[in-house]
């Protein structure tokens, strides 16, 4: 394990301190609480799962796997299962491809991100660039949020921090022109990763919803396959809400991944669960706070024992 990976995991497990002193210790009190498994028992951690955003449908998917379980194997004591329900929560987070490749076919790897205002996604692309520079890539953000120019001015702010170049037009230019220009300018000179970087949408607004459509058809006929990867980044802070954010933006795009940031500052922390299970796209990224070295890919088991430890 690098230095890196270990310094995350240690910040991750002190910045989901306020998911773990609230959800997790809840969850804890309700095994330690009762010392035979029977309905009250379940019942009890039903409720305490819903309160902590896993939502109505995942917390009873998961208390009947338990039930199952307990049956199947006559375990009798709420302690012992305590294991079973971490293992459960893990095999809820793991479905689908957590990897990120940045490897485009023949060309430029592109990937658009999008998301709300407010929810990381201008600081998600920058940190990117940081990361993807750092790691021997050349990159180019593209500035397609037009219509907010502090998006714009940040992001240019981060590829100087990064020392990449920006593509970017004036405030209130099309931002699909912006998406195919940035294209045309990785595709010219030879870019590992493009990162662009759109509008915060508001879900509700259907015309912004077609517009990153257009982006995306854009970007495909300029450099073939892409976008190769279709972030969605959502602030984990906004519980159920940003569940039905991404729902509508699924229903949108053909979105690849979940990027969850704020992690540490939500005490609800079941909103993962809730994501990656209703959703069935895979969460790629999580951001535990402001460094460059706060956003990291995700691993189901390694964030599970976080909450648990």
């Amino acid at each position: 394990m690098t230095e890196e990976k270990r310094g995350f995991l240690g910040r991750l497990r002190e910045r989901l301190s306020k998911t773990r002193s609230t959800v997790i210790d809840s969850v804890k009190r309700v095994f330690a609480a009762h010392g035979k498994v029977d309905d009250s028992f379940f019942d009890e951690l039903e409720g305490v799962l819903i309160e902590a955003d896993f939502g109505v449908d995942t917390a009873l998917e998961i208390v009947e796997s338990m039930r199952q379980k307990a049956r199947g194997s006559g375990v009798e004591s709420a302690e012992d299962l305590l294991a079973v329900l971490k293992e459960d929560l893990v095999a809820l987070l793991s479905p689908g491809d957590h990897a990120l490749s940045w490897d485009g076919a023949g060309g430029p790897h592109v990937t658009l991100i999008a998301g709300v205002n407010g929810s990381g996604k201008t600081t998600t692309a920058g940190k990117l660039a940081s990361h993807l520079k750092s790691r021997g890539k050349t990159v180019m953000l593209g500035a397609a949020d037009t219509f907010r120019a502090a998006a714009v001015e940040q992001l240019t702010i981060w590829s100087e921090r990064a020392s990449v170049p920006i593509i970017k037009h004036q405030d209130g230019a099309d931002p699909a022109a912006v998406a195919y220009d940035a294209a045309d300018a990785a595709q010219a000179r030879g870019i590992d990763c493009l990162l662009i970087d759109t509008a915060g949408r508001l879900h509700t607004k259907v015309n912004l919803m077609e517009e990153l459509k257009k982006i995306q058809r854009v970007v495909g006929k300029r450099i073939p396959g892409a976008p190769h990867e279709v972030l969605l980044v959502l602030d984990a802070t906004t519980g159920q809400n940003g569940l039905q954010q991404a729902r509508i933006f699924t229903e949108a795009l053909s979105v690849t991944g979940l990027v969850l940031t704020k992690l540490d500052g939500t005490a609800k922390g079941g909103i993962v669960v809730s994501i990656q299970k209703e959703l069935g796209v895979p969460i790629k990224l999580i951001g535990v706070g402001e460094g460059v070295d706060d956003l990291q890919p995700f691993h189901a088991r390694e964030f599970v024992e976080a909450l648990f430890s």
